[in-house]
């Protein structure tokens, strides 16, 4: 569980940094893809039993 968890935060992490930076640009369809990604991994962490709040 640890290198999944690992490789799901960081994904997170790079992700949000992602739509961040988007939502500055301005680039609203940018934007809504990242934010359907964090969904997507919050989302893959949940059905592999860690806690989205742990992201």
């Amino acid at each position: 569980m640890g290198e999944f968890l690992t490789e799901i935060r960081l994904r997170v992490t790079e992700t949000y940094t992602s739509l961040q930076a988007a939502q500055a640009a301005g680039d609203d369809f940018l934007a809504d893809a990242h934010a359907s990604e964090l969904e997507n991994l919050h989302s893959i962490a949940v059905r592999n039993g860690v806690d989205p709040h742990c992201l």
